[in-house]
């Protein structure tokens, strides 16, 4: 059960509304956290705004999935472990061992994934302080100053939405629980 009211296209202040029918016509249904967010508009314009900022850096759709993928791990948010995943397996092409192992936090193969996986875990641990050594690693990796950044960005959009999840205790959707640990 949600601790903040789950709204819906008719529940939402007049301000969410907007968002709330575009999020149902990309989805097909209302995420959980759209209805969380749609309490407080300028947080669902938040989100989606930066959403689309993140989507045009210069990381593949993959490593920015890494990125939340593994933030919400490690922030525990099983609603975005679980929205990412799916997006991971059915937008990405990943592959479901590849998922899984980000959702558990192992090595996946990939030596950039892995990279990107390392580096955001490392951001999320120093609050940004990253080691010289783990900096160099992810360069070493093939990326560059302003994918650090971009990183931090990716970072600053899961930590708004798993974090009002946890407020929340937003519930995963139907739609979403075959992407949970355990299920992939």
């Amino acid at each position: 059960m949600s601790r903040l009211t789950l709204q819906t296209l008719d529940t939402a202040p007049l301000d969410s509304r907007p968002f709330v029918e575009k999020a149902i016509a990309n989805n097909g249904y209302l995420p959980n956290l759209i209805g969380v967010l749609a309490n407080a508009p300028v947080a669902l314009e938040t989100y989606l705004t930066v959403s689309g900022i993140n989507a045009r850096t210069s990381l593949s759709l993959m490593e920015r999935e890494v990125v939340q993928i593994t933030a919400a791990r490690i922030h525990g948010c099983d609603f975005c472990i679980a929205g990412h995943s799916a997006i991971s397996l059915k937008k990405a092409g990943q592959t479901p061992e590849v998922v899984r192992a980000l959702q558990h936090g192992q090595l996946t193969g990939d030596t950039k994934l892995d990279a990107v996986a390392a580096f955001a875990a490392a951001v999320i641990a120093t609050r940004g302080a990253v080691t010289d050594a783990d900096y160099q690693t992810f360069l070493d990796a093939g990326y560059n100053q302003q994918q650090a950044l971009e990183v931090v960005l990716g970072i600053s959009l899961a930590t708004l939405c798993n974090f009002s999840n946890s407020l929340a205790g937003t519930p995963v959707n139907p739609q979403l629980t075959p992407y949970l640990p355990g299920a992939v």
